[in-house]
């Protein structure tokens, strides 16, 4: 696309003959209407956005996704230039188009498919957290947590449990269990940023442990008022609560933490976000899928008959 002088509208023509619709002036007469590139990059933003794609996937060839939206391929690429410098696809000569970073505004109790720790959502949310009944110790990892770490049998490991506490009560009893191959701050380091209600997670990032991604299962729990649990999150009776099983991996197989969290009713909502596996972002312009009026924004004009 060439440049213009000062004041003059940018116009243009793309490799099909067909006018693109300018994206910097409005066309006389159709104020604030949008362009083809604007409605390209919104269809592509939202055909990403559920989760359709994981970060590093690769995307379907530029011919395809023009031919899908409707437009040009001069179209799509100027639209595509707008996501690369947003970083949410990245594009390498000759490999291809690949998703980069996923914008999914995710929050504690809405999704889980964002690792963050708890400590960063509520602050997030205007909830300062705290924990009591803070225990930290070196003892002999159970069988589950041995297991899941990939331990043998009587090794050490730094045990932590603690309540979480949010405006005066009880939102849920932690169980962490640290691969002894972690070197993590001196004890009294650790236990005071434990009890301003950071997360292990914290811990872990701020010791420079390369964490990459987590594993977690939920699960129901019936919970009764006479179980330690019970009484420290302040349960009468018996009560259906949720727990969070979660194992984190430093890489595609180094895993250095276990933990296991008992949240309390109303403590934390788990959504699970699903969508249709449909392979094709909302068309935009040009004929329905399908027709031979070709690529782009090219469309037959009716053939004029003579009157009879």
């Amino acid at each position: 696309m060439t440049g213009h002088g000062p004041g003059s509208t940018e116009r243009g023509r793309e490799s099909d003959g067909a006018h693109q619709v300018s994206e910097t002036a409005p066309a006389v007469g159709v104020a604030n209407r949008p362009s083809l590139v604007d409605g390209a990059e919104s269809a592509l933003r939202n055909w990403l956005a559920p989760g359709r794609y994981r970060q590093g996937d690769r995307l379907p060839p530029e011919h395809e996704v023009a031919a899908m939206l409707g437009v040009s391929r001069g179209t799509l690429r100027s639209a595509l230039q707008r996501l690369e410098r947003s970083g949410e696809i990245v594009r390498r000569q000759g490999s291809g188009t690949f998703v980069g970073r996923m914008g999914f505004p995710t929050a504690f109790g809405e999704r889980l498919e964002r690792l963050e720790p708890y400590s960063s959502v509520a602050r997030r949310r205007g909830l300062t957290l705290v924990a009591v009944d803070l225990e930290i110790e070196q003892r002999v990892v159970d069988q589950e947590a041995g297991e899941a770490l990939g331990l043998a049998a009587g090794v050490e490991t730094t045990t932590i449990t603690r309540t979480l506490m949010t405006g005066g009560s009880a939102v849920a009893t932690m169980y962490d269990v640290v691969h002894p191959d972690v070197q993590l701050p001196e004890p009294a380091q650790l236990r005071a940023a434990l009890l301003e209600g950071q997360m292990v997670l914290d811990v872990l990032i701020a010791v420079g442990v390369p964490i990459t991604f987590a594993r977690t299962r939920v699960m129901p729990a019936l919970v009764s008022g006479r179980e330690r649990a019970g009484k420290r999150l302040g349960i009468q009776g018996t009560t259906a609560c949720l727990e969070l099983e979660e194992l984190i991996f430093a890489s595609r197989e180094v895993r250095v933490a276990y933990s296991r969290d008992l949240f309390a009713p109303g403590g934390i909502d788990v959504m699970v976000m699903r969508s249709l596996d449909s392979p094709r972002p909302a068309r935009i312009a040009g004929p329905p899928s399908g027709s031979r009026a070709g690529e782009g924004e090219r469309t037959r004009r009716p053939r004029r008959t003579a009157d009879p």
